[in-house]
């Protein structure tokens, strides 16, 4: 079992336009996104002030330098 990010494979497909589905579909996997966006936000705080070195790791992955 792979390990999702803050897309699925269905997501990925869906958003960068290689699923053919409607554009219901499509709305629906870019609300997911928003979603765990926010979620990534707190989940970053909580890193932040108890895992100051994963938080670390995570800003790198995600923040342009």
């Amino acid at each position: 079992m792979g390990v999702t990010a803050i897309m699925t494979k269905t997501d990925r497909e869906r958003v960068s336009g290689e699923a053919d589905v409607p554009d219901s579909k499509r709305y629906e996997s870019i609300s997911r996104v928003r979603q765990r966006i926010d979620e990534l936000e707190t989940d970053a705080e909580i890193l932040k002030e108890n895992h100051p070195d994963l938080y670390e790791e995570l800003r790198e992955a995600v923040c342009d330098e």
